[in-house]
C-alpha cells in the first residue's frame, strides 16, 4: 500500500493557505448559534452542566490516566524513540485490553477544552496541555496516531489488527473511529483556547489520510463510524474541501458488507435503522453533514426515511434507541422490549442525528424528538452526582439484575468506557442546541435559562431567557437588539403541547387535546401563527422587548402502538419534556403488581428537597395485584409515587419500570409469589 508522508507544518501551511483563499464552502439552511455565545444560568440543565465541569470532568481524566489509557501514548512515545536510537527489536505490550482506548481520552479531552470555554481553569488547562503533548508525542512522522500499532509495531498485538493498516478497519481495528474522536477534540480545543496544539497534531493525521484514500484506492468503509461528522468538523474549521471530500468518500465506500456496521447496502440505497445503533446514528448524522455541505439530496432522501423508520418504529418513550443488548443494535420493527439496552452512546448519536436534521429542514419535530431524547435517555446515562453513569439505560429494572455491564445500578466507569466522556462532552455542549438563524429567522428550540449573544441578518441580538423548564410551565425571553430590528422570532412549540408526544403514532396520549399555549409580548397576547412546529412573530423588535410563552403541562398518559407487544395494555406518564418512572423505594419497596388504572388521579407537585429538585406525580387509586392461586389474583388500593426517569437509581438498588398495566387482568405474577 502506498505511503504519503507530510510534515504538520506543510499540512497546516496548505490548509492555512486555502483558507485564507477563501474557499467558499455550503453550509446547513439554519445556522446553529454556537454554544459559546450561549452561557446556561440556571436551573437543571445548568445544574447538570456545572456538576460536570466541577466533577465528571477532572473524574474522566483521572479515569484515562489510573485505567492506563494514557500510558498507552506514552508506551507508543517510547517504542518510537529507543527504535529511532537503534534498538530495532524493542517494542511494548499495550498497557490496556481494547484498540478504540485512544477514543475514550480524544472525548474526555474534547469535553475538557469546551469547558474551558465556560469558565477559566488554569489547572484545567495546564492538564490539557499536559495530555496534548503526551499524545502528540506518541504520533508517527508521517501522522499516523494509534497506539496499539506504534507500540508494537513489528506484528499485531490485537486479533483486531491486520498486519497493514487500515485493512481490519471495516472490521474492529477502530484505527479511523480513533481519528474521528481526535478531530473533534482539536477542533474543540483550537475554539476554546485559540491554540492549534492538538489541531496540527489532527491535521497532520488527516493529510495522512487524504495521501492514502483520496484516489479511492483502498476502498475502506469505517468499521465503526464517526469520522465522517469529525472531518466536516475539520473542514469547517480550516475551510478545507480535502476534508469534507474524504467524508463523502467514506461515506460512499459502504455496500457489500454486514447490516451490523450499515455496510449492506450503498448509503444512499438505505431506507431503515439496523445494526449497532451507534454506528447507525453516528453514520446518519455524518450524512446529514455531507447532505448540507455539499448539496447531496440522496443522502437526505435516505436519512429521512430512515428516521421516519426509528421514530415510527424503533424508539422507546424515553428517546432511547438501540433496543438488543446483543450487539447493541436496533431491534425489528415494534421490538421494544422493556428490559432493553438504549446505550447512553446511541441517545447521544441520536440528538447529534436529530439536531442535524433541523438544521437543514427547520422542522420543530426533529428537534422534539431531540428534546425528548436529552431530558430522558440522556440525562439518565449519569448521576447528579457527576461520577456514576448508566451504559445502558432499561425501562424495567429488578432492582438486582447486573445489567450494567457487571454493575446493579450505575457503575464508576467501564472497561469500555464510550459512554462517560461522551456524556462528558456533550453536557458540556449543550448550549448549542438551544438556538439557530436562517436569514430574518431566529428559532428558540430549548428551554433553559440563559444568556445569549446572536447575529440575526446583520443585527446583533442579546437574549436574556428565564424559566422553571422542565419543571415549570413559563418562559420568559428578554429580546436586546442593538437596534430596532424586523426578523421573525420562532418558538418552538413541542408536540406534547399539541397532544402529540411524538411525530407519528408509535405513541400517543389517552387523551390527546391540545394544551392552551399562549404567547404574549410586552403583557400583550401576541399574534403568532404556528407553522413547522413553531410559533412564528415577525415585528420590528425594540430593545427591551419582553417575551412570555406558556406551555401549559399537563400530566398525561401515553399508550404504545398495539403492535408494541411489549406495552399492550399498559400506560406510563409524562408531564411536559419528561417520562416518568416508578421507582420501589417510593412504592412499597416494589413495583411488582403495580396497576395505573384509567380513574386512578394524578397529580404534579415540585420536591425541592428531592434528587436535585424535580416535579413528582402522585397517583391515589392505584392498585397493587397479588396472585393467590394459579389463575386468580387479589387487589388493593394502594398510592403510588413517579420521579422523572431522568433521575432513576440515585438513591441507591430498587426496582424500577415505567409501563405500567393499566386493568389487574394485565398482571403476569406467578401463583407462588409473595406480597
Amino acid at each position: 500500500m502506498a505511503r504519503t508522508s507530510r510534515s504538520s507544518r506543510i499540512v497546516l501551511a496548505a490548509t492555512l493557505a486555502a483558507t485564507a483563499g477563501g474557499i467558499a464552502h455550503a453550509a446547513y439552511p439554519v445556522r446553529p448559534v454556537p454554544f459559546t455565545d450561549v452561557t446556561l444560568t440556571e436551573g437543571m440543565l445548568r445544574d447538570r452542566q456545572q456538576v460536570n465541569r466541577r466533577v465528571t470532568v477532572p473524574f474522566a481524566l483521572d479515569q484515562c490516566q489510573s485505567s492506563k489509557r494514557m500510558d498507552n501514548f506514552d508506551l507508543a512515545a517510547e517504542t518510537m524513540k529507543r527504535r529511532a536510537a537503534g534498538e530495532q527489536a524493542f517494542q511494548h505490550k499495550p498497557a490496556t485490553g481494547a484498540p478504540y482506548d485512544d477514543s475514550d481520552v480524544f472525548k474526555a479531552l474534547e469535553g475538557a477544552s469546551y469547558c474551558l470555554t465556560l469558565e477559566a481553569d488554569p489547572g484545567l488547562r495546564k492538564r490539557v496541555d499536559e495530555f496534548i503533548a503526551r499524545i502528540a508525542a506518541a504520533q508517527e512522522p508521517d501522522g499516523y496516531l494509534y497506539t496499539f500499532r506504534t507500540m508494537h509495531p513489528d506484528a499485531p498485538v490485537d486479533k483486531r489488527m491486520h498486519a497493514e493498516r487500515w485493512l481490519k478497519d471495516p472490521g474492529q481495528s477502530h484505527e479511523l473511529y480513533n481519528l474521528g474522536h481526535l478531530f473533534e477534540a482539536g477542533v474543540a480545543h483550537a475554539q476554546a483556547t485559540g491554540s492549534d496544539a492538538l489541531l496540527e497534531v489532527c491535521l497532520k493525521a488527516a493529510g495522512l489520510l487524504h495521501g492514502e484514500f483520496a484516489d479511492g484506492d483502498p476502498r475502506i468503509p469505517p468499521g465503526h463510524q464517526g469520522i465522517e461528522m469529525a472531518l466536516v468538523k475539520l473542514h469547517e474549521k480550516t475551510g478545507d474541501p480535502r476534508w469534507l471530500d474524504l467524508a463523502k468518500l467514506f461515506l460512499d465506500a459502504r455496500g457489500g458488507g454486514s447490516p451490523y456496521n450499515q455496510n449492506h447496502e450503498p448509503v444512499v440505497a438505505q431506507r431503515e435503522a439496523v445494526g449497532h445503533a451507534v454506528r447507525a446514528n453516528y453514520m446518519y448524522g455524518g450524512m446529514a453533514d455531507v447532505a448540507a455541505l455539499k448539496g447531496e439530496p440522496r443522502y437526505l432522501e435516505a436519512i429521512t426515511a430512515i428516521w421516519d423508520d426509528v421514530v415510527n418504529r424503533k424508539m422507546h418513550l424515553t428517546g432511547g434507541c438501540g433496543a438488543h443488548g446483543g450487539g447493541e443494535t436496533y431491534g425489528g420493527p415494534y421490538e421494544l422490549p422493556h428490559k432493553c439496552y438504549n446505550e447512553t452512546c446511541a441517545a447521544i448519536a441520536f440528538m447529534y442525528w436529530n439536531q442535524r436534521m433541523f438544521l437543514m429542514t427547520g422542522a420543530g419535530k426533529y428537534m422534539d424528538v431531540f428534546e425528548r431524547t436529552l431530558y430522558n435517555n440522556f440525562l439518565s446515562g449519569v448521576s447528579l452526582s457527576g461520577d456514576r453513569f448508566f451504559y445502558p439505560n432499561p425501562l424495567e429494572w429488578d432492582g438486582k439484575e447486573k445489567f450494567n455491564h457487571g454493575h446493579a445500578g450505575r457503575a464508576p466507569w467501564f472497561g469500555c468506557a464510550c459512554c462517560p466522556p461522551n456524556v462528558v462532552r456533550t453536557m458540556a455542549a449543550l448550549g448549542g442546541s438551544a438556538y439557530a438563524v436562517q436569514d430574518e429567522r431566529l428559532y428558540v428550540n430549548l428551554y433553559a435559562s440563559n444568556d445569549a449573544k446572536v447575529t440575526v441578518g446583520e443585527t446583533e441580538v442579546k437574549l436574556a431567557l428565564r424559566t422553571g423548564y422542565p419543571w415549570t410551565e413559563s418562559v420568559a425571553l428578554e429580546v436586546q437588539p442593538a437596534t430596532p430590528a424586523a426578523f421573525t422570532l420562532c418558538l418552538r412549540i413541542p408536540g406534547w403541547v399539541l397532544g402529540r408526544p411524538v411525530p407519528g403514532d408509535l405513541y400517543t396520549y389517552k387523551d390527546a387535546t391540545p394544551a392552551a399555549w399562549t404567547v404574549s409580548i410586552n403583557g400583550t397576547k401576541a399574534d403568532a401563527t404556528l407553522d413547522n412546529g413553531f410559533a412564528r412573530i415577525a415585528r420590528t423588535w425594540q430593545p427591551g422587548d419582553r417575551v412570555e410563552l406558556v406551555l401549559p403541562m399537563l400530566v398525561r398518559r401515553v399508550l404504545a402502538n398495539d403492535k408494541v407487544e411489549a406495552a399492550r395494555g399498559q400506560v406510563a406518564l409524562e408531564r411536559g419534556p419528561a417520562v416518568f418512572c416508578f421507582e420501589g423505594l417510593d412504592n412499597g419497596a416494589s413495583v411488582r403488581g403495580l396497576v395505573l388504572p384509567d380513574a386512578a388521579a394524578v397529580t404534579a407537585g415540585f420536591a425541592p428537597a428531592l434528587l436535585g429538585g424535580v416535579t413528582v406525580l402522585e397517583v391515589t387509586g392505584a392498585e397493587r395485584a397479588w396472585p393467590v392461586a394459579d389463575g386468580a389474583a387479589r387487589t388493593e388500593t394502594t398510592a403510588a409515587v413517579a420521579i422523572p426517569y431522568a433521575v432513576w437509581n440515585n438513591r441507591g438498588p430498587t426496582p424500577m419500570r415505567v409501563w405500567l398495566p393499566r386493568d389487574a387482568a394485565q398482571v403476569r405474577l406467578p401463583a407462588t409469589a409473595a406480597k
